[in-house]
């Protein structure tokens, strides 16, 4: 192989472990959103679940059916 055509190979494999590497990483960062997404609405749904709770007690205090 002349050495015009092994740096071209060179290069392409360069070009190739790098775009690997970027679709790696935006994979990692497209993740942990996912995760931070996931977390978040499993902090809100708990959050309205005890709201939901503290109604469903004021309710039955008010009407006299937690006796």
């Amino acid at each position: 192989m002349s050495n015009n055509s092994q740096s071209m190979s060179f290069n392409a494999g360069q070009a190739k472990g790098q775009t690997q590497e970027k679709a790696s990483n935006l994979m990692d960062k497209a993740s942990n959103a996912a995760q931070s997404a996931k977390e978040s609405l499993q902090e809100g749904g708990q959050q309205l679940k005890q709201k939901a709770q503290g109604a469903t007690e004021a309710i039955k205090e008010k009407t006299g059916m937690n006796k």
